[in-house]
C-alpha cells in the first residue's frame, strides 16, 4: 500500500481501539494508540502472512511481548481478514476470543502475554528454530520502553547475539510512560541507543508515527548480517487523541462516552 493508504488504516486502527476499550470500559488504549503506525506498516508494507491460513508455516512471526496493548493488534488483524471486524466490539467479553491480553486462542497472535518481559525471549526461541531449520521467515518483536526494566529482556538480548539471529527485529515503543508514570522517573533507560549497541545489536532510530521513515527503516533492514536488529521508535502514548497524549491516567483507562466522540472526532481531522 501506498503512504496515504497506510495512514489512512492507523486512523482506522486507532477509531477501532477506542471503540473496543471503550465499549469494553476497560483495556489500554494509551500504549495501543502509541503503536498504531508500527502495526500499519507491518501488517501492509513488511510481513509476510496468509490470513486465512494464520498458520502457514512459512508466514513472518509478529510477537505483541507489551500484551496489554492487544486492541491495536485485534485492530490490525481484523483489518486484514483474520476475524470478522464486528467481533472487535466482544473485546474483554466473556468467552470472546479477544481477552485483555493476547492469547493463542485468537487467529493471528503467536504468544499468550500477561506478565511483561517474556515476549523477545519467546521471539529468539522462535527466531533460533527458524536458523535451525532452515527457515526463511522474519521474526518480529514489539516491546514497550517501561517493559525493558525487565532483566529477561537483557538475557534475551545477550542469547540472541551469541546464536546470531540476524532474523531477529526487536521494535521498542518508546513512548516515554509505563503504568501510571514516566519511565525515566521508574528507571531511566538513557541511553538506549548505547545499551542495545553496547549488547552487539544493530539499532535503528525512527519516529514511531512517521509511516514513510518506518518503512524505509524496516525496508533497509539487511536480514543477510547475522547481528540482531532493534528499531528504536519514538512515540507518543494515547497518539491522536489531546487528552490522552503523554497523559499516565490513560495507560490502563478507557474514554467515557463523552470522550469518545471527541476522541474519534479528533482522529478523523487529521
Amino acid at each position: 500500500m501506498n503512504i496515504n493508504e497506510i495512514k489512512k488504516l492507523s486512523k482506522n486502527i486507532r477509531i477501532d481501539i477506542l471503540n473496543m476499550t471503550s465499549n469494553a470500559s476497560s483495556g489500554h488504549p494509551g500504549g495501543s494508540l502509541s503503536s498504531a503506525d508500527i502495526l500499519a506498516v507491518l501488517y501492509w508494507n513488511i510481513l509476510k502472512y496468509d490470513s486465512k491460513n494464520p498458520k502457514w508455516e512459512d508466514r513472518d512471526r509478529f510477537i505483541l511481548s507489551k500484551s496489554h496493548a492487544c486492541p491495536v493488534l485485534y485492530a490490525a488483524l481484523a483489518e486484514n481478514g483474520y476475524f470478522d471486524r464486528s467481533e472487535l466490539l466482544t473485546f474483554r467479553k466473556l468467552d470472546s476470543r479477544l481477552q485483555g491480553h493476547a492469547h493463542i486462542k485468537t487467529p493471528g497472535v503467536e504468544m499468550s502475554g500477561g506478565s511483561l518481559g517474556q515476549g523477545l525471549s519467546f521471539g529468539v526461541g522462535v527466531a533460533l528454530s527458524a536458523k535451525l531449520d532452515e527457515k526463511n521467515y522474519k521474526t518480529y518483536v514489539l516491546l514497550g520502553d517501561g517493559e525493558l526494566n525487565e532483566g529477561q529482556n537483557w538475557e534475551a538480548i545477550m542469547t540472541a547475539k551469541k546464536y546470531e539471529l540476524g532474523n531477529l527485529v526487536a521494535i521498542v515503543d518508546k513512548n516515554g510512560i509505563q503504568n501510571d508514570r514516566f519511565t525515566h522517573e521508574v528507571m531511566d533507560l538513557n541511553p538506549l541507543p548505547e545499551k542495545w549497541k553496547s549488547f552487539g545489536w544493530e539499532c535503528f532510530e525512527v519516529d514511531g508515527h512517521d509511516v514513510e521513515s518506518l518503512i524505509k527503516v524496516f525496508q533497509s533492514i539487511n536480514f543477510d548480517n547475522p547481528t540482531p536488529k532493534v528499531i528504536i521508535a519514538d512515540t507518543i502514548k494515547g497518539k491522536g487523541v489531546s487528552f490522552m497524549e503523554n497523559n499516565p491516567d490513560f495507560h490502563g483507562k478507557a474514554a467515557n462516552s463523552e470522550q469518545l466522540k471527541q476522541a474519534i472526532a479528533e482522529i478523523n481531522n487529521q
